[in-house]
């Protein structure tokens, strides 16, 4: 008679899945570190980087050694941001962003995974120009109109530009500049954010063909699996998303 996967299996696989989660959340403190100062407070970037790791239970060492290298030791000098830009299966945007020390091997990793699942690598602007870069912070809310009214009203407050509610979640959006102050005014009156980060979002979503959903997937799952790309954008309306 089969078995399932065992206690220690089942173990293995989780912290297998947080080192990875940690491998990107180190890059991005080195990254936001190099970009300004070796002070959270100092560093809007780095101070959202570093409440992302703490949210994700890295320890205080862990982090404080990821500054350092940010600061330029233990080789955290050679560490550089990119952002490639390409399509998926059924020419779905996407918007990849890395953290890497070698270039050389992150471009042929990316190119590999949109070559394998029926995409391409496009050129500079080739798609940005679908998307913004805003601040989001994501709220469960469930559909209940009391919990929406309540959010949309603290974000307004705040300085947000736009409240979107839809499939069960509501989605404060503000200019990135002013994410800081609305993630601050958000928690202040009680609500606790499921996600909160700036990135690309797309002016507008696609819908995916049957036939090219499964390696839509596959591929977003493998891009998301290498360890230098640390955030995968796309213009893709995914059935979930459709159905809620």
């Amino acid at each position: 008679m089969g078995r399932g996967p065992s206690i220690e299996g089942r173990k293995n696989a989780e912290d297998a899945k947080r080192a990875k989660v940690f491998t990107k959340l180190i890059r991005e403190i080195t990254v936001a570190t190099r970009a300004g100062v070796a002070d959270p407070a100092s560093n809007p970037r780095l101070r959202a980087a570093v409440d992302k790791a703490l949210s994700a239970n890295m320890t205080k060492d862990t982090i404080e050694r990821a500054i350092k290298r940010g600061s330029g030791a233990d080789g955290g000098a050679d560490m550089q941001e990119l952002r490639y830009e390409g399509y998926g299966p059924a020419g779905i945007a996407l918007i990849i962003e890395c953290f890497t020390d070698n270039p050389t091997r992150t471009v042929a990793e990316v190119r590999h995974a949109l070559t394998k699942h029926g995409g391409n690598l496009g050129t500079s602007g080739s798609v940005a120009f679908q998307f913004a870069r805003v601040g989001e912070l994501v709220f469960a809310t469930g559909g209940d109109e009391a919990a929406e009214e309540k959010v949309l009203e603290a974000a307004l407050e705040a300085g947000a530009d736009d409240v979107v509610n839809e499939h069960g979640e509501s989605t404060v959006l503000c200019a990135p500049e002013n994410f800081e102050a609305v993630q601050q005014a958000l928690a202040a009156a009680g609500l606790d954010a499921q996600h909160a980060g700036v990135g690309m979002r797309p002016n507008n979503r696609v819908a995916v063909p049957d036939d090219a959903l499964e390696a839509l997937q596959d591929l977003l799952d493998k891009l998301d699996a290498l360890d230098d790309v640390s955030e995968v954008s796309h213009n893709a309306l995914l059935p979930s998303e459709a159905a809620g």
